[in-house]
């Protein structure tokens, strides 16, 4: 038996409890993983909500996780009993105690790094390698707006974006925010709740506009967020927080790019996310980043109603009792 996060429906953070299942042994080329500590992302909360359709319910969220190995099935030859371990992406289902993958998505985990530092942020880290480096090829000099710069993936990206020679340009709520986002490298904050971010970016680049900008808001915020981009700039799209994308104006993108992203689409080439995830590790290794928020593993309701209300500041993750 062993225990994980379960849903019936599609709901609010209450649909999600705890109960017991049957797991059965590895097959073969699967890594079973005693998992530790369990990554919690906005994409969960798009399953639990219903906006991303679940392989079948009930059913258990989750795209990450970190832990060490507890069996191996048939031809499983990379791995040993008891080596640390982490993964990201499909298929969903990592709110468990313990879990088969499949062995060529598990992660060896670096022994200068700790669990505590790759928890939660593993697939942040894998979505900001995406973006920056595969889909915008940030560049010296360049110049990138971050929705949400104080936020968990923010503040990555913020920090990434700096070590690349980026001009980095984030919206944030509060003053207290702001000074996350700084000491992570913000070199402009935006308090969008007191000003227009379309106009202060305007001032901020003498009406030229940004390189890239970064939208996980969606909503009616994404026709402004294009608005925000020089002549032949790249917005891209990668969350609905404030409502669904909408139907968009041919005419908005003249001159313009826009791209709607999927990292657990590009984590599918299996040489793309390993190498990111090393990637990763290695601007762990330069950028220490806050403390995460931890939750009881049975609290998993509490860390999703945290995350939709800007709660929380970084990295978050369920902590599995040993």
């Amino acid at each position: 038996m062993t225990r994980i996060i379960h849903m019936d429906k599609a709901g609010e953070p209450s649909a999600l409890y705890a109960t017991d299942i049957d797991l059965p042994a590895p097959q073969a080329n699967e890594v079973q993983i005693k998992q530790s500590l369990i990554g919690v992302n906005f994409v969960d909360v798009y399953f639990r909500k219903g906006l991303y359709a679940m392989p079948a319910l009930p059913g258990c969220i989750g795209v990450e996780a970190v832990g060490t190995v507890c069996a191996l099935g048939k031809d499983v030859r990379d791995f040993s009993i008891g080596e640390r371990v982490a993964y990201a992406g499909f298929p969903v289902g990592s709110y468990c105690a313990q879990r088969n993958v499949a062995a060529n998505r598990v992660i060896k985990l670096p022994d200068d790094l700790s669990d505590a530092q790759i928890a939660g942020s593993l697939l942040r880290g894998l979505t900001a390698c995406f973006l920056l480096v595969h889909v915008c090829h940030v560049q010296a000099g360049q110049s990138i707006l971050v929705h949400a710069a104080a936020g968990g993936l923010g503040q990555i990206l913020v920090r990434w974006a700096k070590l690349l020679g980026a001009t980095t340009i984030g919206t944030v709520s509060t003053a207290k925010k702001a000074e996350l986002a700084k000491q992570q490298g913000l070199d402009h904050a935006i308090f969008y709740k007191e000003q227009d971010f379309e106009t202060a970016i305007a001032d901020l680049t003498d009406g030229k506009g940004v390189d890239y900008a970064i939208d996980g808001i969606g909503g009616e915020t994404l026709d402004k967020t294009i608005r925000t981009t020089k002549p032949f700039g790249t917005t891209v799209n990668i969350g609905q927080i404030g409502g669904n994308v909408p139907l968009l104006d041919v005419s908005a993108l003249t001159n313009r790019f826009l791209i709607r992203a999927s990292v657990l689409a590009f984590i599918n080439d299996l040489q793309g996310y390993h190498r990111a995830a090393h990637a990763w590790f290695d601007v762990l290794r330069q950028s220490p980043f806050p403390t995460a928020h931890a939750y009881d593993f049975a609290n998993a309701s509490q860390a999703h109603a945290d995350l939709e209300a800007g709660a929380t500041n970084g990295a978050v993750y369920l902590r599995v009792d040993p």
